[in-house]
């Protein structure tokens, strides 16, 4: 089980996420760390255990108001033995491109940085090709029983590459339990390919669940910030 931290930046500030309700999203208060800069967030997830991914949501960027381009860098620059999964709200990575675009007038890359193409910055009527997108990883993206995004996309699991995201917003932060009946259906459909849960997460009995119905890895803030995982359990799972 690879458990991958999240940070959700949002007004230069990493934010606590809760159910995809981002208009109330508020700085983290968490006893990781002081404040709620990035960088030290990035680093108190990295003395609770030696995380090797992080996703980063930036979430200006998804809304079109903004972008994180250069704080991200920053990261990647700071903390260049992690990889970071980044949806900055791109619709696609260009075949042969290295660099990926943000929504504001800045593009960076670097080789720990990762796309994720999340389905709801996708046009409803374009389902994109990932499948031979090595380094990308697609989002797809739920909130409540609606899938947000190209309902072709969803429907057509041969334009999926090979590490998928699955992203129920609505249990983001709720400690409502992961999506198990979705998670399965996923898995199904994609044998081969690695499915990482989004949302939900509450403790090490969640991770059990998630492990027996083949579920790659799993996203998860709230449950280190709330201290829901200890080390141990966290040594235990990876």
């Amino acid at each position: 089980m690879r458990i991958i931290p999240v940070i959700d930046l949002k007004g230069g500030h990493v934010v606590r996420a809760f159910r995809g309700e981002r208009d109330s999203y508020a700085p983290i208060v968490t006893p990781l760390a002081v404040g709620s800069a990035p960088e030290a967030i990035v680093a108190g997830f990295l003395r609770l255990f030696a995380f090797d991914t992080i996703y980063i949501a930036d979430l200006d960027a998804i809304e079109r108001c903004g972008d994180h381009g250069a704080a991200i860098e920053a990261l990647a620059r700071s903390f260049p033995q992690v990889g970071f999964w980044v949806d900055n709200g791109a619709e696609s990575e260009p075949e042969g491109s290295r660099s990926v675009a943000a929504p504001g007038p800045r593009a960076f890359w670097l080789a720990n940085l990762f796309p994720v193409i999340g389905s709801e910055s996708l046009a409803r009527n374009v389902a994109p090709d990932l499948s031979r997108e090595a380094r990308a990883i697609l989002s797809l993206d739920f909130r409540g029983d609606e899938f947000l995004g190209p309902r072709a996309l969803l429907d057509d699991a041969g334009l999926w590459p090979r590490r998928l995201i699955a992203m129920t917003l609505a249990r983001v932060g709720a400690f409502a339990g992961p999506d198990l009946a979705l998670l399965s259906s996923l898995a199904r459909r994609a044998p081969g390919r690695e499915i990482y849960a989004a949302g939900g997460l509450r403790d090490a009995r969640d991770l059990e669940a998630l492990t027996r119905i083949g579920v790659a890895g799993v996203l998860v803030a709230s449950a280190l910030h709330d201290g829901r995982l200890s080390a141990q359990e966290l040594r235990r799972a990876m």
